[in-house]
């Protein structure tokens, strides 16, 4: 910060205080950051858009005009111009970086994890434009991956538009590094946000998308077929997810033991156990539902919360409509620990149709006793 003070001619103690929200960046400020840093307009636009009525999925908040800015343009603030190519320790540390994150992203809140995460897709995206050759194309693929998990999170976070932004930012990246992979799971993102919008035609169809694109490996192609199967299961064809599924189970049993990139999708054990159990509610079989959820949970490690929290909701919402309504409650009592820990506008679609759901039992004991701590968790956002 210092340097860049000494560069824009502005005080240290002034740009701290953009960088801690007591002051918003000024037109002029961000114009001169954006020159020395050679940015390319962005933190002009993003001065712009400051604010919680900004409407664009690129906007960036106060911190984020200086941490992202300055992580795009740390070549100038040091005068050596271009950065020295990296080596595998460099590209290694970086993809270390994102998986560190992708492990808080496990277990606490989204926006715990989204700044830092644009800040380092920033980073990985500048030094593949500066790189030519196997390791540019080897940073944009890592820089895609980091853009796909960061709009997972902006969807985490509540912020569909910004969410959509990110996932079709990351297939940019991803087309221009060659990866088949993410271009088409791209499209398995985008059709989970169809699904949470309950769009079964537009999820089915954007998952079919990712299975018809390009060259993608087995587990990308498993991971579409199990979002087909899931779009079906909310229209309500039984027979159509029964296939998708039964696909998605061939497609994964080829799937190569790892890979030289964080993984797509979900890292629970089995992530299609789980959809199943999901689709089953879906499809009205609601104690089926919650049997086959409950002993997928049993398998989910305590250090994914968000998983145990998204499809422990689930198996509490299947035995209320199955009108267990003791077991749902017990259920619910182990699950709001992680609900409330990962903080997840997904897992509150969910959360409050279960309060709806269990609120036609008022009166019943186990309900008046669990009641308030699930009307708590609603009222949080």
């Amino acid at each position: 910060m210092g340097q860049l003070a000494k560069l824009i001619h502005y005080s240290k103690g002034y740009l701290s205080k953009i960088e801690n929200d007591l002051k918003p960046p000024t037109p002029t400020v961000a114009r001169l950051c954006d020159g020395v840093l050679d940015v390319g307009g962005r933190l002009v636009e993003a001065a712009l858009h400051v604010g919680p009525s900004s409407h664009d999925g690129q906007a960036l908040g106060r911190r984020q005009v200086l941490v992202a800015g300055t992580m795009l343009g740390v070549g100038a603030l040091t005068g050596s111009g271009r950065r020295p190519v990296p080596d595998e320790h460099v590209i290694a540390g970086m993809r270390t970086s994102f998986e560190q994150l992708q492990g808080l992203g496990l277990r606490t809140s989204p926006q715990v994890v989204l700044e830092p995460l644009q800040a380092l897709q920033h980073t990985v995206h500048g030094m593949a434009r500066e790189n030519a050759g196997p390791v540019g194309t080897r940073l944009l693929r890592l820089a895609a991956r980091i853009a796909e998990y960061t709009g997972w999170m902006c969807q985490e976070a509540g912020d569909e538009q910004r969410a959509l932004w990110w996932t079709r930012h990351s297939s940019e990246l991803a087309r221009a590094a060659g990866d088949a992979d993410i271009a088409s799971y791209a499209f398995v993102r985008e059709a989970g946000l169809a699904l949470y919008r309950q769009d079964a035609a537009t999820t089915v169809n954007l998952a079919q998308q990712a299975q018809w694109i390009g060259q993608a490996g087995s587990r990308v192609l498993a991971l579409a077929a199990r979002r087909e199967a899931q779009g079906h299961a909310l229209a309500g064809d039984r027979g159509a997810a029964e296939r998708a599924f039964d696909l998605a189970a061939q497609r994964m049993e080829s799937v190569p033991p790892d890979s030289p990139y964080p993984a797509l999708g979900s890292s629970v054990p089995d992530p299609l156990e789980l959809a199943r159990g999901w689709s089953l509610a879906d499809l009205g079989l609601n104690a089926r539902a919650a049997e086959v959820l409950g002993g997928q949970l049993a398998l989910v490690p305590a250090t994914s919360r968000r998983s145990r929290a998204r499809f422990g909701i689930r198996r509490s919402l299947a035995h209320a409509l199955s009108g267990e309504v003791d077991e749902s409650c017990r259920t619910l009592v182990q699950t709001l620990d992680d609900v409330a820990h990962v903080d997840s506008a997904t897992v509150r679609t969910d959360l409050r149709q279960l309060a709806r759901t269990l609120g036609r039992w008022h009166n019943h004991g186990a309900v008046r006793e669990v009641y308030p701590d699930l009307k708590r968790l609603l009222a949080h956002r």
